[in-house]
């Protein structure tokens, strides 16, 4: 990872049924890294790579605003 490199994990959750439709979303965007769907708490987590925190805030709207998304959390890593 290069030092000016931002990564962070997107954990979301969705309406029922709707996990491989948000995940196939989710894995068409350049940033996203890695996606898994997940048990528990959260549906989906992915791995987000980006160059500066204003295109990372970019890309977390962008997936709140794929139908079906009910909630995220971001964790920036460090």
């Amino acid at each position: 990872m290069a030092a000016n490199k931002i990564t962070a994990y997107v954990l979301i959750v969705v309406k029922g049924g709707c996990e491989y439709s948000v995940l196939e979303e989710v894995r068409k965007m350049k940033e996203v890294k890695e996606s898994y769907i997940t048990y528990g708490g959260w549906d989906i987590i992915a791995k987000i790579e980006t160059d500066n925190i204003s295109r990372l805030g970019y890309i977390v709207t962008k997936i709140r605003q794929f139908p079906g998304v009910e909630r995220t959390e971001t964790l920036i890593c460090m």
